[in-house]
């Protein structure tokens, strides 16, 4: 079995990948090392080259290559607009959706006292100088809907109260769902969202 350390040693590893469990890890290593160069290899490469040129945007927390990230750097994104979300998958969520041509804010997760997250470890007092350095006139908390979530809305909310516009993603049933599908806070969610037909 020592022969197989390595690739012991990379199954460990990959399983310890978001969605991938010991099964699904050996199923990869293993179909990535019977095309080893077509894929094994070419992958290992841009994951080199990712581990050395990937960083942080230092205006608004996205991952990219540059100092400053596409969409920070887009003139025609410098409409006032400033989308705040959770993390890096949010943004790239919502921009999958196109609908947003606004500019973001990663707060690098959310407020939570049981983990010891104060707002000194989340990028919020950058926010908060966000809002008058670049002539923020609306901040869309795009944040999740659980009590972690909510709880760090308010406290931006609070930060911030006077100085914009202050909006919200709205709440409740998705397109397509089913209302025997939902759990209760979703229902009360839409159903306190209500609007006129």
């Amino acid at each position: 079995m020592s022969s197989n350390r390595d690739i012991d040693t990379l199954i460990q590893m990959m399983a310890k990948l978001p969605g991938l469990g010991p099964r699904s890890a050996r199923r990869a290593v293993l179909h990535l090392i019977a095309k080893r160069e077509l894929k094994l290899t070419p992958l290992a490469e841009m994951m080199q080259r990712v581990a050395a040129t990937a960083r942080e945007c230092t205006v608004c927390g996205n991952i990219g290559t540059a100092e400053i990230c596409d969409i920070c750097a887009a003139p025609k994104r410098a409409n006032g607009l400033l989308c705040v979300v959770e993390d890096v998958a949010d943004l790239w969520a919502m921009e999958r959706g196109g609908a947003f041509q606004g500019r973001y804010h990663v707060l690098g997760g959310t407020l939570s006292a049981l983990d010891q997250v104060g707002p000194e470890q989340l990028r919020i007092p950058a926010l908060v100088g966000r809002i008058d350095s670049e002539q923020i006139s609306e901040v869309i908390l795009a944040l999740g809907a659980t009590i972690d979530g909510q709880t760090t809305a308010h406290y931006i909310a609070d930060q911030i109260e006077g100085r914009v516009r202050l909006t919200s993603l709205a709440q409740g049933v998705p397109i397509g769902g089913e209302l025997d599908y939902l759990d209760d806070g979703t229902i009360s969610a839409a159903l306190s969202a209500r609007r006129d037909i």
